[in-house]
C-alpha cells in the first residue's frame, strides 16, 4: 500500500501553476477556488480541465452555473491566491476585478485567462475531472507563473519576463 504522505512529498517535486477558478451565478454571486491541477487536455477541440477536490464548497457551485474562467496567476499574485484558497463567505470582498467575455470575473493582472463551458465532469478517485470547452482565452505580455513546488510557492527563476 502506498502512504499518502509519501505519494503527496513524491509528487510534490513535479512543479505545478496556480489557477483560480471563477464563475458568476444569476443572482451575480461571485464563486472563486484555487487549483494546482490545471492542463491543456486538447488543441482540437480546444479543451482544458482541472481536478477539484470532492470536498470542496465551492465546485458544486460553479458546477451549477456551467460556465468557468481559468485565471493563471502570476508570481506576484500569492496574496490573491491565499485569498481564494482560504475558507470565506465573499473571497471577492473588495476586490476589483474585470470580466471574460462570457462574463466571469477576470481577476486583475492574470498572466492569462480561459473561459470555458463545463463539457463534462468525471469521477476519479477523491477529485474530480473537470472538461472545459474553451470559447475564449489570451494572455499578458508580461509575467511569470505562480508555481507550487515542494509544498511551497515559487517564482521562475532565470527566465525572462515575458
Amino acid at each position: 500500500m502506498i502512504d499518502p504522505r509519501h505519494f503527496r512529498n513524491v509528487l510534490g517535486t513535479w512543479p505545478t501553476g496556480v489557477c483560480v477558478i471563477t464563475a458568476v451565478d444569476d443572482t451575480g454571486q461571485r464563486h472563486g477556488l484555487v487549483v494546482g491541477s490545471f492542463s491543456s487536455i486538447s488543441l482540437d477541440p480546444p479543451l482544458v480541465g482541472f481536478f477539484p477536490d470532492k470536498r470542496s464548497g465551492t465546485w458544486p457551485k460553479i458546477a451549477e452555473i456551467g460556465r468557468f474562467c481559468v485565471n493563471v496567476l502570476g508570481a506576484d499574485q500569492l496574496e490573491l491566491c491565499k485569498r481564494f484558497a482560504a475558507r470565506a463567505d465573499d473571497k471577492f470582498a473588495e476586490l476589483a476585478h474585470g470580466h471574460s467575455p462570457s462574463g466571469q470575473p477576470l481577476l486583475d493582472d492574470a498572466i492569462a485567462w480561459i473561459d470555458c463551458r463545463v463539457e463534462r465532469v468525471e469521477d476519479i478517485g477523491d477529485h474530480l475531472l473537470v472538461v472545459g470547452a474553451v470559447e475564449s482565452l489570451d494572455r499578458s505580455e508580461h509575467g511569470t507563473p505562480l508555481l507550487f513546488f515542494r509544498g511551497q510557492y515559487h517564482d521562475v527563476v532565470g527566465l525572462p519576463d515575458t
